[in-house]
């Protein structure tokens, strides 16, 4: 199963301005924002954004960011893939 998952950035790098932390349930992960920016971009702090692999997808609202949150959630009593989801400290 595929599944893009809301985080939340903290961190850009000044250097390697394509290279954030971000956070999801108390898990950071290093992601790629290339795909959103091409350019060093503070205002992204605190913004939510789609994590898929590791790449930031795309940008997204926190209602929606904490609503897909709240079904990922509820689906991980059904789905073991989902689970690790609020498991790992692995990457996304």
């Amino acid at each position: 199963m595929c599944i893009g998952v809301p985080c939340c950035i903290k961190t850009i790098d000044p250097i390697y301005y394509n290279q954030a932390q971000a956070e999801v349930n108390g898990i950071i992960c290093n992601i790629d924002i290339s795909l959103i920016t091409q350019e060093y971009d503070e205002s992204l702090i605190g913004q939510w954004v789609l994590v898929h692999t590791g790449f930031a997808m795309s940008k997204l609202d926190e209602e929606e960011a904490q609503n897909t949150l709240l079904m990922l959630n509820e689906m991980q009593e059904e789905e073991a893939d989902v689970a690790v989801l609020f498991q790992s400290q692995d990457r996304f």
